[in-house]
């Protein structure tokens, strides 16, 4: 049996497990999946290429007895896929599982969380990037209005589904000028916000550093509004700095892997949909872990496979991006989540 203290070459542990299980999403974010090159006639993978409930759950339990304690289901949109509930059900009865979560869009919520909830889920992201209308259906470019994602997390909330987060990709020019909007309309709500700063993703989103807004900007922005204070971070690794309302109305986060990069405190492994295992979202190339499940590979087999990866792990992304790595071939994110 491997050491449940699994640590890579910068002694960061292993405790954050995120599981794509699709590729495919019904929304096409620009900063995501631009419609020109994820449209008609994108090659998706097909059913025999993603991994299996059963598959997944194998591996799951394999990464929890590694130390693994946070599982994150992700996509593309991880509701498109059928019957995700009872892969849900089916994790959230893991010994040693501590938090099991979801990103969705929230377009497919209203009729699926209850039951996510009933099957185990333990709470919910939810995006939305702007609540001006004509700027979050241009940014989601598939006609979704603002008044279904709501509604989604209204579904969520009414299934117990707490604390949601609301996660809010920003990019200049585009919905930076509706951030104290988003702010505004959540604060009091028991709902956290969380601005992103656009990321370099991939190789299809056209990202510039020019398209940035810092996080530094963010809560100037916000707090000249509404004051806000910094909070302590709940745990090591949180990606998200924390802060409060002044008044008590709340708090917001903000996530800086451009202008504050958190590589040092990194604890996250990605799974891909077809079981590439992934150290870093900006990675280039993963691990075959498929190959190995459909090989007849033993659960020691696999514990080791994963300690191979992680012990060799030195992924630090965001502390040297420049613009030319930025344009390096890499991993999309609608393979591997966020």
């Amino acid at each position: 049996m491997v050491s449940m203290s699994l640590l890579d070459t910068r002694d960061r542990p292993l405790r954050d497990l995120r599981i794509s299980v699709t590729d495919r999403c019904n929304f096409r974010c620009r900063y995501c999946m631009p419609r020109e090159v994820f449209g008609p006639d994108y090659a998706f993978l097909n059913r025999a290429e993603i991994l299996t409930y059963e598959e997944i759950v194998r591996l799951a339990r394999v990464f929890v007895e590694l130390g693994v304690e946070k599982i994150r289901l992700t996509g593309g949109e991880p509701l498109v896929r059928r019957g995700l509930d009872e892969l849900i059900g089916q994790l959230s009865g893991i010994e040693g599982l501590r938090d099991l979560t979801l990103t969705t869009n929230g377009s497919l919520l209203r009729a699926q969380a209850p039951r996510l909830k009933a099957a185990g889920l333990t709470r919910i992201t939810i995006s939305l990037d702007s609540m001006d209308e004509a700027v979050f259906q241009r940014m989601n470019d598939a006609g979704v209005s603002v008044a279904t994602v709501l509604d989604g997390i209204d579904a969520a909330a009414e299934a117990g589904l707490q604390p949601i987060k609301i996660n809010a990709v920003v990019q200049k020019g585009v919905n930076d000028h509706t951030i104290v909007d988003l702010a505004r309309h959540f604060r009091g709500s028991g709902h956290i916000v969380r601005f992103i700063e656009f990321m370099d993703v991939g190789s299809t989103n056209g990202w510039r550093m020019n398209d940035v807004v810092t996080a530094r900007e963010i809560v100037e922005r916000v707090g000249a509004e509404f004051p806000l204070e910094p909070a302590e971070a709940n745990y090591r690794g949180e990606v998200a700095q924390r802060w409060r309302y002044t008044d008590g109305g709340g708090e917001i986060g903000v996530i800086a892997s451009i202008s504050q990069p958190f590589c040092g405190d990194c604890t996250r492994a990605r799974l891909s949909a077809e079981g590439e295992l992934y150290t870093c979202l900006f990675a280039s190339k993963g691990q075959d872990f498929r190959a190995l499940l459909r090989g007849g590979a033993s659960d020691e087999e696999l514990r080791e496979a994963v300690a191979r990866v992680w012990r060799v792990r030195d992924d630090r992304y965001s502390e040297i991006r420049t613009e030319e790595t930025a344009g390096l071939r890499k991993v999309e994110m609608s393979h591997i989540g966020g």
